[in-house]
């Protein structure tokens, strides 16, 4: 297996003291951003295989905005995103996956069904690419 690498955006260190060392386990690269700016840096420098993102994040910034931003830029937007959030899953969950978001998970999550949902996310995003049909191949046109 390929490692991976994820990019956790979440301002909470006891999640990544927990978190980080179990992702590494299991043979990801974890890279971190405690806020919206600093997180969209990271992410265009390091280019993760996927993003967890927590919706609450410190100077007012909002999650689901960072998502959308996520999204509309060119070189992440195809990058899973999975949400682990500490907000109400009946208030947050359909937006961030209408936004584009992967899975929603409320804090605290098992770590089993996170590893899942990481695992599940990689792999669709493996075989969305692998049935693209390759940008380098021209469609032959007959005249």
């Amino acid at each position: 297996m390929l490692e991976k690498n994820i990019l956790i955006i979440d301002d909470d260190p006891h999640l990544l003291l927990g978190l980080a060392p179990r992702l590494k386990a299991n043979r990801y690269n974890v890279v971190t951003a405690p806020d919206a700016a600093s997180a969209m840096a990271v992410a265009r420098k390091e280019l993760p295989d996927l993003i967890i993102l927590d919706l609450r994040l410190p100077a007012a910034s909002d999650g689901l905005l960072l998502l959308q931003n996520i999204r509309s830029t060119a070189e992440l937007m195809q990058t899973p995103v999975i949400v682990l959030s500490s907000a109400d899953a009946t208030e947050s969950e359909r937006g961030v996956l209408d936004a584009g978001a992967m899975a929603f998970f409320q804090k605290p999550v098992l770590n089993n069904e996170l590893l899942a949902a990481i695992r599940r996310a990689l792999m669709e995003v493996t075989d969305r690419s692998r049935a693209a049909p390759s940008s380098s191949v021209l469609p032959m046109i007959q005249t």
